[in-house]
């Protein structure tokens, strides 16, 4: 049975994890029969949104804690990854990734990404191990990856910073994947397009399969 590592930014898609992107992509694991182990990074969130009125918080969570909400308590600090123990990495979206998991929020194409993410990519591409990512996600693997192929959807400021930032962004639709073969990448929208819980399944479902395809 093939083991993916999911690395979640949170639980809630302005400050951390989009949620249905996690949860369907857990899911599309299952279906395609693999097994999964959710990762989080054991620090700080950004700030802390309501989610009802889109106002900052006068609140901090810490990114482990919230991600535990989604991976119901069965989950592993970042840190503690492993690549060569997993058959592929996940990243689901959510503004978490570009918040929590990198300054891709505030920098643009002159993001930093947080050490602990950096080594993950760039081992499972020295692995030779399959990387999917969806939504924002594809962002922060193109700051990694210098001239990898990605997909982010149809938004052209962020498809523009991804191409500043060395990648080649791809336009695409809703359940549409964008794969880099020479650096084992899978890519699709999801909620970087306006999309319904149906849309994102099927995203969810087919990049997965295209990673499980890779490997």
């Amino acid at each position: 049975m093939k083991k993916i590592a999911i690395i979640l930014s949170g639980c809630g898609v302005y400050d951390g994890a989009e949620i249905h992107e996690a949860t369907m992509t857990m899911y599309a694991v299952v279906k395609h029969g693999g097994e999964y182990q959710v990762f989080a990074p054991d620090i700080n969130q950004h700030h802390v949104i309501n989610h009802i009125t889109g106002e900052e918080m006068n609140e901090t969570r810490n990114v482990l804690i919230e991600s535990a909400r989604i991976a119901r308590g069965n989950i592993k600090p970042l840190s503690e990854l492993n690549v060569s123990q997993f058959d592929a990495i996940m990243f689901p979206g959510g503004f978490g990734v570009a918040k929590n998991l990198s300054s891709f929020a505030f920098e643009g194409e002159n993001c930093s990404v947080i050490p602990d993410v950096e080594r993950v990519i760039l081992d499972a591409v020295k692995e030779r191990k399959p990387i999917g990512a969806l939504c924002i996600s594809p962002a922060i693997v193109a700051k990694v990856l210098e001239g990898v192929q990605v997909t982010i959807g149809q938004d052209k400021e962020t498809a523009d910073a991804i191409n500043k930032m060395g990648g080649e962004h791809i336009d695409t639709t809703h359940g549409e994947v964008t794969i880099d073969y020479g650096f084992k990448v899978a890519t699709t929208p999801c909620y970087m397009l306006d999309a319904t819980i149906a849309d994102i399944a099927e995203g969810a479902i087919n990049v997965t399969k295209a990673v499980f395809d890779l490997m």
